[in-house]
């Protein structure tokens, strides 16, 4: 037999498996770059560098920042209702208020009547007062559960019961204070309102 040479064999091997090898393709950059001219993507849109804010232009757009916030306040907040209802009715309410104060021996009970007042927040304040915070929310506490059990009605708005210095109880046509002593002769809602009509009821 003929013998083949063994340089040969070898090449003709190396040259199958290169043919067999897959190419290896080159994997595509994600990445946005620049084009060759300058200051422009690939898309052709131009890049404009952003120009330093003048004086006048920093002043303006402050002020538009500040009118917004202004804008968004006022329409924020909420509108206390107005609500009519008959005299009966207030007399009522008016009633209920009280006899929650004295269910729990509030001291001081008075009442303002602010209808010949113009531009009044409400027809009636009934103010009293307590000897500690634990008395005036029981006391806060006690009135509302008398005008609900009474007059189902239900308050508007209730703020001051974290503090137990100063409840404040609105009602609309009648807004409740319930004071710790010396809050209320701090605050002087009586002296405040000095034109309204003031009526001390009895323990």
């Amino acid at each position: 037999m003929p013998k083949i040479p063994v340089k040969k064999t070898i090449a003709k091997k190396s040259k199958d498996l290169i043919g067999k090898a897959k190419p290896k393709v080159a994997k595509k950059s994600t990445k946005l770059k620049l084009s060759s001219s300058k200051n422009t993507f690939p898309t052709g849109r131009k890049i404009i560098p952003k120009k330093p804010l003048t004086d006048k232009e920093r002043e303006q757009r402050e002020a538009n920042l500040i009118a917004n916030l202004e804008n968004k306040k006022k329409t924020s907040t909420v509108k206390r209702p107005k609500k009519s209802s008959t005299v009966k009715q207030t007399s009522s309410l008016l009633e209920a208020i009280i006899d929650g104060m004295k269910e729990r021996k509030a001291k001081n009970i008075t009442t303002l009547n602010l209808n010949q007042i113009e531009n009044r927040v409400t027809d009636y304040f009934v103010i009293c007062d307590a000897d500690s915070n634990t008395h005036v929310n029981s006391i806060a506490d006690s009135v509302e559960e008398i005008v609900t059990k009474s007059t189902s009605e239900k308050a508007f708005h209730i703020e001051g019961r974290q503090n137990g210095e100063w409840i404040l109880i609105d009602y609309i046509n009648i807004v409740v204070h319930v004071f710790l002593r010396e809050s209320r002769e701090h605050y002087n809602l009586e002296g405040l309102w000095g034109d309204a009509e003031i009526t001390h009821i009895k323990d």
